[in-house]
């Protein structure tokens, strides 16, 4: 008596058909929940008006920039480490000499406090400060945010990544990375705190990423 045998699975019985789309299904369905919570964050600000109808204050980088190799070192312990690293968690990012102009302390001063603003959602925001010089910091500057991690990089490598604005140059700017290491933001100069800090609130709001 002769036996069928199907070519394609020689080695072993054939699948299910339906075993096969319930399997697809579930890989599908797996992407999307680990998707979703960074998804949302970018489809309300890039496709969908927040409430109220406003936009969003920051200007939304476009196309994607993501954290450069670029090689840093860590002010606090001497060691060097790659901006692509500090993947995550929301980066708010100033860049500016060690000397730290008046718009300079501004900006570290706004960028703790939208921070600390958050409230419970303050441990997924790390305040970074790209010091693009070798000079010491003033001991009154430094000793006013230590919760501010502070990297010295390269000013030529830094302003080939951070985009400005017409009549502006790098300083002038807050930026913000989001948790998957995309720049997304770039706040105008002279930035309303109180602007930055609705953008934040409700990108923490709609991503559970970070």
């Amino acid at each position: 008596m002769s036996t069928e045998v199907n070519p394609g699975h020689a080695d072993g019985p054939a699948i299910d058909p339906a075993q096969r789309r319930r399997a697809r299904r579930m890989l599908v369905l797996l992407f999307v929940v680990c998707a979703a919570p960074a998804l949302a964050a970018y489809l309300m600000y890039y496709v969908f008006k927040p409430q109220g109808g406003t936009s969003a204050y920051g200007k939304l980088i476009e196309p994607q920039r993501p954290l450069p190799a670029l090689v840093a070192r860590d002010d606090e312990t001497g060691q060097t480490l790659l901006l692509s690293s500090l993947k995550g968690k929301w980066l708010m990012i100033s860049a500016d000499t060690a000397a730290c102009d008046e718009n300079c302390v501004s900006k570290l001063f706004y960028m703790r406090q939208i921070r600390v603003l958050q409230g419970n959602e303050r441990t997924r925001v790390e305040t970074l400060w790209l010091v693009t010089d070798a000079a010491s910091v003033p001991q009154k500057i430094d000793s006013a945010y230590p919760d501010t991690r502070r990297l010295r990089v390269d000013p030529a490598a830094l302003a080939a990544w951070l985009p400005t604005q017409d009549g502006t140059q790098v300083s002038d700017h807050i930026y913000l990375v989001d948790p998957l290491g995309n720049l997304m933001m770039a706040f105008p100069k002279h930035a309303d705190p109180s602007k930055i800090k609705r953008d934040l609130s409700r990108l923490l709001k709609w991503s559970g990423t970070g």
